[in-house]
């Protein structure tokens, strides 16, 4: 069985060190409640049983935090966030943190305000907007301590959508499925020709279900090349490989 209760939820964070109040829990399950509803009328995740999306949703997404601190006003961006993963659990759970959210898609970005207004979430932007668009233009790029992607594309792509927005000295942090080291070795050209470097890779299994998960964290040592991202579906169709 894939599925995780409230209780094990709180007790394998804890474990991790991170402890939630009742108003964080209050959060997730108005999170759960809130993103089934809107399923119904749009489809946001395929995943709607309150165990799985403790588990395959909320746990998977604070993951990232058990490598990484997030702790104090980070500026965080988080690319095709979808129903907000990984960035609104991580935001939950680390109250301070600044997060901005892009998507291409207006009902994505509906829900996620709506989502953000009903759990009281301050200091929470979003944008509806393509993320070749967005990391080229001049308030947004190179302005984020960390920006994210929860298995949106390819490493080549996602560095290539990602890393104009990391300003330098911050972090891409890309959550993976399997096959995240084939894939690292596939985009280390075009990490290198952003700007990044990668520092680390953190593998490790989702607990209950057992599958394998990968954070891939690339440093900014250099600014990126304007002409980077290309226009958009570019990336996507001639990769930088």
């Amino acid at each position: 069985m894939n599925r995780m209760n409230v209780d094990q939820f709180v007790n394998m964070l804890e474990s991790k060190g991170i402890q939630l109040n009742s108003l964080q829990l209050n959060q997730f399950e108005q999170y759960f409640e809130i993103l089934v509803e809107w399923n119904d009328k749009m489809n946001l995740t395929a995943i709607t049983d309150r165990e799985e999306v403790y588990l395959k949703h909320f746990y998977d997404s604070i993951s990232a935090a058990f490598f990484m601190d997030f702790k104090g006003p980070i500026r965080l961006c988080d690319v095709g966030a979808g129903a907000g993963f990984p960035s609104i659990p991580l935001k939950i759970c680390f109250p301070e943190l600044h997060i901005t959210i892009v998507d291409s898609l207006q009902k994505r970005i509906r829900f996620l305000e709506q989502l953000s207004a009903e759990l009281h979430l301050e200091n929470t932007y979003f944008y509806h907007d393509r993320a070749e668009t967005f990391a080229q233009n001049p308030k947004f790029r190179a302005q984020f301590d960390v920006v994210m992607a929860r298995a949106v594309a390819r490493m080549s792509v996602l560095s290539e959508l990602c890393l104009p927005l990391v300003k330098q000295g911050g972090r891409f942090v890309a959550m993976k499925a399997a096959n995240a080291e084939e894939e690292l070795q596939v985009a280390e050209k075009a990490i290198k020709q952003l700007g990044g470097k990668t520092v680390s890779v953190h593998s490790f299994e989702l607990p209950i279900e057992k599958s394998e998960r990968s954070i891939i964290v690339i440093d900014k040592i250099k600014s990126t090349p304007k002409k980077y991202p290309r226009k958009p579906g570019t990336p996507n169709k001639m990769p930088l490989e």
